[in-house]
């Protein structure tokens, strides 16, 4: 697909979507890019079957501690610069809570636009 053209997906189970006319749903332009951004900050270090180096290494203990909340803002927003399309993207919120980790990415498309992705 070319730059800033995705798989629509739904965003509360994060499964494909279907357009008025029972195709599966396509987006392009800044929303693609975010929600490739998304997906980016969600994928794992060797969750990708063709592709295993891509992801963020959450599972990697720094000689037997948990990583500090400035590593793991440098990764997520390090995998967020690496999609498609990304000029600029800065994680202006993180929280660990749970378990589960939350946060906000303010990133600039190479077009100028201007999104923000909640992960």
């Amino acid at each position: 697909m070319a730059i800033g053209h995705t798989l629509t997906l739904d965003l509360d189970n994060w499964d494909l979507t279907l357009d008025a006319g029972g195709n599966i749903a396509t987006s392009s332009g800044p929303y693609a890019i975010a929600q490739n951004v998304a997906n980016a900050v969600r994928l794992f270090t060797n969750d990708a079957y063709y592709d295993p180096e891509r992801g963020i290494p959450h599972f990697i203990v720094d000689l037997g501690l948990l990583p500090q909340q400035s590593v793991v803002r440098s990764r997520v927003g390090a995998a967020a610069r690496g999609v498609e399309g990304v000029a600029t993207a800065q994680v202006e919120a993180l929280a660990l809570e749970d378990r589960v980790l939350t946060g906000n990415i303010r990133l600039t498309t190479t077009e100028g636009a201007s999104a923000d992705v909640a992960f």
